[in-house]
């Protein structure tokens, strides 16, 4: 709803999506996929100011992405799905606003990883253009 507005509160607002992609909150993962949500607006809206951010939300979403390959709770596997979808779009964006940053820090990861569904998230990255 604020639009570009939101880069006033970009500090705060990382802070919050930080905590948010960090912790598993039950089967139905509400929250995660909100806030993947909210970073694709936030992106949308701030991409001028993104690049700067790039590392750590970089690295907030391949940990998450990594958190959902590896769990064995009771999350079924369309949320996982649908996590993993949401993960790979901020990474598409982030991309996008970075002229192409992500999809170099990527390549090391993809070549290094042997799990399919990290790889799959990874490669539909640095597929889009």
């Amino acid at each position: 709803r604020l639009g570009i507005l939101i880069v006033r509160h970009l500090k705060r607002l990382e802070r919050v999506i930080l905590g948010y992609l960090e912790v598993c909150d039950g089967p139905e993962e509400e929250a995660r996929l909100g806030i993947l949500e909210t970073l694709q607006c936030t992106i949308e809206h701030a991409w001028p100011r993104m690049p700067c951010r790039l590392p750590v939300l970089l690295k907030a979403l391949l940990k998450m992405i990594w958190d959902v390959h590896t769990d064995q709770g009771s999350t079924p596997e369309p949320v996982k799905a649908a996590l993993l979808q949401g993960a790979t779009e901020c990474l598409i964006l982030l991309d996008r606003c970075s002229e192409g940053q992500v999809k170099v820090l990527l390549e090391g990861v993809y070549s290094s990883c042997e799990e399919t569904s990290v790889r799959e998230c990874i490669r539909k990255v640095q597929e889009h253009t």
